[in-house]
């Protein structure tokens, strides 16, 4: 088995434990709504459907990156495929640079042969192998969307991890450019704050996953794996760097009115996904709670679906939100926003 491998199956274990989640810091359950006793509506009247990138799917929730490359992920990826197709969400591949360095065989349009798929690459295998790689990995999933993941913080605990992150910008503008598909860039539980956001729009970005911390702690995930004690008390004051994707969203939103933002980092059920839609996102992913269920079958995956979306209906019932765009001026408490 090869350290990529063995890597991606660290990687699985180690975010099924809660000692690397990020509880506590996120500020998602700051963000209050209005209680609406008068919603004025059924529950059978309100609609989650929402276009994304050409396509309507059911619900503004993508299948968020995971795995890819390990012995078991081959079955996680099949029972999510399966269940975004059955369900009509989006799914993100995890980072496919170990299936395409082993020359894996990559099935996911075999179960889901109509969903939304985002190709993934991390940002610093784009900078060392340009758009060609790129558009392969694209090709070999027939992907809907591009996502480029920028982990720095994840690289520099990791173990031999990417420490040369010039020209990435240079690359992203590059894949932009000369992709069939758009880019999405997202971060990994660090954030992307405006400053960052504003080059990506200048590079012909339109997407971002704001991916900011609360959720499933990767530099927490690469610490546990790092066996230098020197590396570890380095890497230590880092644990919970980043920014709250609560505090990302309106300020991403302000930037630029044409930028689609996708929600993450710390979403744990339906009532943060309503959250993010109201701060000014487009869509939201959540991955840490679909890998339990995505380690059991294809129904376990498609019953945590029903009951994120069965969550978002009652945040829109309770905020007397019939659609998706009424729920974006849903009215919150103490003048949050």
């Amino acid at each position: 088995m090869t350290d990529i491998s063995d890597r991606k199956d660290d990687h699985i274990a180690l975010a099924m434990s809660p000692d690397h989640q990020g509880g506590g810091v996120s500020s998602f359950n700051q963000i209050c709504f209005e209680h609406n006793p008068l919603p004025e509506l059924a529950l059978d009247d309100i609609c989650t459907q929402i276009q994304f990138l050409g396509s309507t799917v059911a619900a503004p929730i993508i299948i968020g990156a995971m795995t890819g490359g390990c012995d078991n992920g081959d079955l996680i990826n099949q029972h999510l495929a399966e269940a975004a197709e059955h369900c009509h969400i989006p799914m993100a591949l995890g980072s496919q640079r170990a299936s395409l360095e082993l020359g894996l065989e990559q099935n996911v349009r075999k179960w889901a042969p109509t969903a939304v798929i985002l190709s993934n690459l991390g940002a610093t295998q784009i900078q060392e192998h340009g758009a060609d790689l790129a558009q392969q990995a694209v090709d070999s999933v027939n992907a809907n969307a591009l996502m480029i993941h920028l982990n720095p913080l994840q690289e520099l605990i990791q173990p031999n991890g990417d420490r040369d992150w010039n020209k990435v910008l240079e690359a992203i503008h590059q894949c932009c450019n000369d992709l069939s598909v758009p880019v999405i860039i997202k971060e990994v539980g660090s954030g992307i704050g405006p400053t960052t956001a504003r080059k990506l729009i200048d590079a012909g970005v339109s997407w971002i996953e704001v991916a900011g911390r609360g959720g499933t702690s990767w530099a927490s995930i690469e610490m546990a794996r790092n066996e230098s004690a020197r590396e570890r008390e380095i890497a230590q004051p880092f644990l919970n760097w980043g920014m709250d994707t609560a505090a990302l969203l309106p300020a991403l939103k302000q930037l630029d009115a044409s930028l689609k933002l996708i929600g993450s980092g710390g979403v744990r059920h339906g009532l943060d996904v309503a959250r993010c839609i109201r701060l000014g996102a487009q869509m939201t992913a959540l991955a840490q709670p679909f890998l339990g269920p995505a380690m059991d079958s294809t129904e376990a995956v498609v019953e945590k679906i029903s009951i994120l979306t069965e969550q978002l209906r009652w945040a829109m019932f309770l905020t007397g939100s019939k659609n998706l765009d009424q729920l974006t001026i849903a009215p919150l408490t103490d003048e949050q926003i």
